[in-house]
């Protein structure tokens, strides 16, 4: 439980019911989830691929993933959110193996295991972002691919991401995140890199209020996606 911060794990294990609703405190994830499906599936191959979800809530992207033909182990601290997600996914037809272990120790028991790794929004809830993108590293076999999202930490990010999504625009609960844990790409970058994972790829993520539409494009000021791949065995 060390990189556990226990605020944040209470704050979304309290809303674990709401996972699924489409017009709760998750919409946000709901709207973009396909864009972020999509995302994945442009840089990885998904179909037979063993995929990690590290931070996977109530099993959104997992399932996403699943549906598209990935072998997922999917964890999350919260004991809420996994039993969401199992209940979730059996009702869905889809085999997902959906654990309550920090990334760390799955790491250190099976380093390796799989092709692809997605940490989405949850590096900026954790104490020690550094500690779970060297897990995610280790996690990767040789030459398999990282795919991080998380927010920019800036004037920009604050006005956009916590002051009009949260308490203007209500995208999201109100302290949903906190400035000082917000992450700016060349940090993200480094922590990487001291991971043994390459940086291949930066790309912003967007928001249109008014239409409710998202896209991705080449500004990561506010949101953003990362993609990142482990070093082969022959390098």
């Amino acid at each position: 439980m060390a990189n556990v911060d226990s605020s944040e794990l209470a704050k979304f294990a309290s809303r674990a019911a709401e996972w699924w609703d489409p017009r709760g405190a998750f919409r946000t994830l709901h709207d973009i989830n396909t864009l972020r499906l999509d995302y994945i599936a442009e840089r990885v191959p998904l179909a037979g691929a063993r995929v990690l979800d590290v931070g996977c809530g109530g099993g959104l992207l997992a399932e996403g993933l699943a549906a598209r033909g990935a072998r997922v182990v999917a964890i999350d601290m919260a004991p809420e959110n996994v039993e969401t997600a199992r209940q979730h996914a059996a009702s869905s037809g889809l085999q997902i193996d959906y654990r309550c272990v920090a990334v760390e120790e799955l790491a250190a028991a099976a380093p390796g295991s799989f092709d692809v790794v997605t940490c989405l929004e949850m590096l900026e809830h954790v104490p020690e972002p550094s500690s779970i993108v060297a897990a995610c590293a280790a996690s990767l076999r040789p030459g398999g691919t990282a795919v991080f999202s998380t927010i920019n930490r800036n004037l920009k990010s604050f006005a956009l991401a916590i002051v009009g999504a949260e308490y203007v625009l209500g995208l999201l609960p109100r302290g949903t995140h906190e400035y000082a844990k917000l992450i700016r790409p060349a940090e993200l970058a480094a922590r990487c890199r001291q991971a043994g994972l390459d940086v291949t790829e930066l790309t912003g993520l967007h928001f249109n209020p008014v239409t409710r539409s998202y896209w991705l494009d080449g500004n990561v000021d506010v949101n953003y996606f990362a993609c990142a791949v482990r070093a082969s065995a022959s390098r």
